[in-house]
């Protein structure tokens, strides 16, 4: 399976047993439909929680507003809370990560390209 979505969070490495880690974070997958009779566009937003268990180094470059394209397999995680109420969240066990879009430092400022000059004569082009 396949998803993009951007990152919500800056992800987090979890050491699970001494010679494991898993690499945790969340991405937003925006969407939009037209209800039936209607004009007006509504958009939805889902958060979907994924882990990648293959290489924690990667987790320097999975910065919030990322947008990342995953392939792996979702899992259901059901649990009950302090007061026994049945919950769930799904999980995106993901075995291959593709950076689409970096996001910069806050600092860093695109630079522009350099202006070239139009010459006003049109017998100068080089066609």
């Amino acid at each position: 399976m396949e998803i993009t979505g951007r990152i919500v969070k800056d992800a987090t490495v979890f050491k699970v047993k001494e010679n494991r880690e898993v690499v945790n974070f969340s991405i937003a997958i925006n969407d939009s439909y037209k209800p039936k009779g209607s004009t007006e566009v509504k958009k939805i937003v889902t958060y979907i929680g994924c882990s990648y268990w293959l290489s924690s180094g990667l987790a320097q470059w999975l910065k919030k507003g990322t947008l990342v394209q995953l392939f792996g397999r979702i899992g259901l995680n059901v649990y009950q809370n302090s007061e026994g109420k049945a919950l769930g969240g799904l999980t995106f066990h993901t075995s291959d990560i593709k950076i689409l879009v970096f996001v910069g430092s806050e600092n860093a400022k695109p630079t522009p390209a350099p202006k070239q000059s139009v010459d006003e004569n049109p017998d100068d082009l080089p066609f």
